[in-house]
C-alpha cells in the first residue's frame, strides 16, 4: 500500500474513532441474565463478582472452560486478542450464543500507551471490525494489554476501559491451589477478577473459584451485567476496576 493510501486510511480511522467516542456505550440487548437484571421482577441480593479472561481464545483450553461454566450456569467476560480469533471464530460465536460477554484486548497484544493514533486505531478498530463481523454488533468494552494506558488511550478508546481489582497473577505459575486461595480469600462484592483462559491450570482455577464463591453466596455476572445490577451506565474512556454497591 502506498504511503498516501496509508495516511488516508489512518485519517479515516481517526475520524471514525472520534465519532464513536461521542456515543455512549450501549450493551447488547440480548442475554437472559442481563434482561433479568434490568427488567426482572426481582434482582437477587449480592454479592456479585465478574469473572474475566484475557488473551484467548485458545482451542485447547477455552472450550473446556466454556463447558465448565455452562454446567454451572455462569457467564463470564472474555477480552480476546484478534490474532487468536483467527481460526477460532466458532468459539467466539459460541461465547456470544451462550451469553458471555466479549471484549477488546487489541489485535496483537500491544501496549496501547506506546502507540500513536494510527497504531492505536489499527490495533483496536481492526479487532472491533473482526468481532462485529462475527457477532453482528459494534459495542465492545476495552481492556488494554498489561493494563497499560495514558490520557491518549482514554481519549481514543471509544469504549469503557475495564481493568480489575483481583489478580492472582496466574501467568506467573501453574499453581491452581495458590491461585484459588488468592482469589477466594480476597473477593468482595463488586470485584472484577482477572484470569487467562490460555492456561489449563487457570481454567481449573476459574472453575474451583466459581464453586467456592457460589458456596459463599456470590453471584457471577458479566461486566455488562455488573453495571446493570448497580444501575450504572459505563462511559467511553472511563476506567473501571470494580463496581462496589452504592454508598447512597
Amino acid at each position: 500500500m502506498s504511503n498516501w493510501k496509508k495516511r488516508l486510511k489512518a485519517g479515516a480511522l481517526a475520524l471514525a474513532a472520534l465519532a464513536l467516542a461521542a456515543v455512549p456505550y450501549s450493551p447488547k440487548p440480548e442475554g437472559g441474565a442481563q434482561r433479568q437484571a434490568l427488567g426482572g421482577a426481582k434482582i437477587p441480593a449480592g454479592p456479585y463478582v465478574a469473572l474475566t479472561f484475557d488473551d484467548g481464545p485458545k482451542d485447547s483450553t477455552t472450550p473446556v472452560l466454556l463447558d465448565g461454566l455452562a454446567r454451572r450456569g455462569v457467564h463470564a467476560t472474555f477480552f480476546v486478542i484478534g490474532e487468536n480469533v483467527e481460526g477460532n471464530e466458532l468459539l467466539l460465536q459460541r461465547m456470544e450464543g451462550e451469553g458471555h460477554q466479549i471484549g477488546l484486548h487489541t489485535y496483537h497484544h500491544k501496549s496501547l500507551d506506546r502507540l500513536n493514533a494510527a497504531g492505536f486505531y489499527a490495533e483496536v478498530d481492526q479487532l472491533r471490525a473482526t468481532l462485529t463481523a462475527l457477532v453482528g454488533r459494534e459495542a465492545f468494552m476495552l481492556r488494554p494489554p498489561y493494563g497499560m494506558m495514558n490520557a491518549a488511550t482514554q481519549a481514543r478508546a471509544a469504549a469503557p476501559i475495564i481493568l480489575w481489582s483481583v489478580d492472582p497473577e496466574d501467568w506467573s505459575d501453574r499453581d491452581t491451589a495458590r491461585q484459588v486461595a488468592a482469589i477466594v480469600d480476597k473477593a468482595q462484592d463488586g470485584d472484577i477478577i482477572l484470569l487467562h483462559d490460555i492456561y489449563p491450570a487457570s481454567v481449573e482455577t476459574a472453575l474451583q473459584v466459581v464453586d467456592a464463591l457460589m458456596a459463599k453466596g456470590f453471584h457471577f455476572v458479566t461486566v455488562e451485567q455488573l453495571f446493570a445490577v448497580r444501575g450504572k451506565t459505563p462511559e467511553n474512556g472511563t476506567v473501571y476496576r470494580k463496581l462496589p454497591p452504592s454508598s447512597g
